[in-house]
């Protein structure tokens, strides 16, 4: 290996800070301006505005006469991602640990019931859980620190 050939082990550091994290700014210009767009988005969006309702049509159209992925490709576009749902429960109040199972059996009950799915439930026993660490170790603290109190 020559002098003017830097080895491919050597990690780039050009434009770097002693920390490794890259400075601020742009030696090679300002770059593009916010917002603006690519040529292949303008295309598409001109595209969508003149041409949008046929291609609708035409994809409904092939939908309706079994074409899977133009249904599909409509669904996607029409029907927005499932998210997370505010869950209407009534969990038993959390005052101490001991209140944990009364709460983890409400959790099982409502998803027998059909009240809750089961990714519900999973995410709500979690936060039994995790309120029941919490309190543990707020308990574990307060005992440490009559012990500490008692020997000094």
């Amino acid at each position: 290996m020559t002098d003017e050939q830097p080895s491919k082990n050597v990690p780039k550091t050009e434009g770097k800070g002693p920390d490794g994290k890259f400075s601020p700014g742009n030696r090679l210009g300002r770059g593009r301006p916010a917002g603006s767009r690519n040529k292949a988005s303008l295309l598409l969006a001109e595209l969508i505005d003149n041409e949008g309702e046929g291609i609708v049509r035409a994809l409904v159209e092939a939908a309706k006469g079994g074409d899977v992925s133009a249904g599909r490709a409509l669904l996607d576009r029409l029907v927005s991602p499932r998210r997370d749902r505010a869950v209407r429960f009534s969990l038993p109040a959390l005052a101490s640990a001991s209140d944990a199972p009364k709460a983890l059996a409400a959790i099982t009950a409502a998803v027998a019931e059909g009240e809750l799915t089961t990714s519900e439930a999973a995410d709500l026993a979690a936060l039994v859980e995790k309120f029941t660490k919490a309190v543990e170790v707020a308990e574990l603290e307060a005992r440490i620190s009559a012990l500490e109190e008692r020997t000094q």
